[in-house]
């Protein structure tokens, strides 16, 4: 009789005991409720069963191009993997999206044959949390040469007015770079590990002048959620606003080290 599910993973988690998952989220639309399996060694995987109907080859393909549908699942994908972060004296590596097997066998023999590198990780983010900086610009207001004029400007008027404004723009583009350059080494100090992601173009007039992650000890979450205030004020007096986020699993720091 053919198989109508896949084994849909969400997380790795390593911990001492099984993880409770009687109270964790449902997760993707159309799975079964998330369990854990043992995969020996005090590794755990959360896995759930899927109908190959939604999940399976030539059905899934089609879906991806549906951003609405994927931002739904993403966030079911996330808000399990957020659950099973929480408890202390564990670890957590979030699986990618939409990572499928045949069966929670074939899961755990995967997981078996990655057993060293996944164990590396385990140690590199063991009691810490990631938390994220993103730093923009606030557009530069128009100054007193580019406000409507009761005359006509002269053209010589008018190429004052644009270097002017010209100016005031790369001024600000510096100091607002220069503030979030300040914040990412600050916030470093108190980190594990940091990493930031390479500027690229974006939509919009005003992209990110900073996007970045923190891999934070617990026991520093205080000074680093401190630290992010004072750095905050900093980027403010720059013209620039500093959003802090998380604290989430750490997604940016789950690859193998080197």
């Amino acid at each position: 009789m053919a198989k109508d599910s896949a084994t849909y993973l969400y997380c790795v988690v390593k911990s001492a005991r099984r993880p409770a998952a009687a109270r964790a989220p449902h997760g993707l639309g159309g799975a079964s409720r998330p369990e854990a399996h043992e995969a020996g060694k005090g590794l755990w995987l959360i896995a759930a069963d899927v109908p190959l109907a939604q999940y399976g080859p030539g059905r899934l393909e089609p879906r991806l191009q549906d951003l609405d549908w994927v931002a739904t699942a993403a966030v079911g994908h996330e808000a399990v993997v957020e659950f099973f972060s929480r408890p202390k004296g564990s670890a957590v590596i979030p699986a990618k999206l939409f990572t499928l097997f045949s069966s929670v066998d074939k899961a755990i023999a995967d997981v078996a044959a990655r057993r060293a590198s996944i164990e590396r990780v385990m140690k590199r983010i063991a009691g810490a949390e990631e938390w994220g900086i993103r730093v923009t610009r606030r557009p530069v207001a128009p100054s007193a040469e580019e406000s409507p004029r009761p005359a006509p400007m002269t053209g010589a008027a008018f190429l004052a007015s644009r270097k002017a404004a010209r100016d005031a723009a790369a001024s600000a583009r510096t100091a607002a770079s220069a503030a979030a350059e300040a914040a990412f080494h600050a916030l470093a100090r108190h980190a594990r590990e940091a990493t930031a992601r390479d500027r690229r173009p974006e939509p919009g007039t005003n992209p990110p002048v900073l996007e970045a992650a923190f891999l934070v000890p617990l026991s520093a979450r205080a000074r680093f959620k401190a630290e992010a205030r004072r750095q905050a004020s900093a980027c403010d007096r720059a013209a620039a606003d500093l959003a802090l986020t998380g604290p989430w699993p750490a997604y940016n720091f789950v690859g193998d080290p080197a």
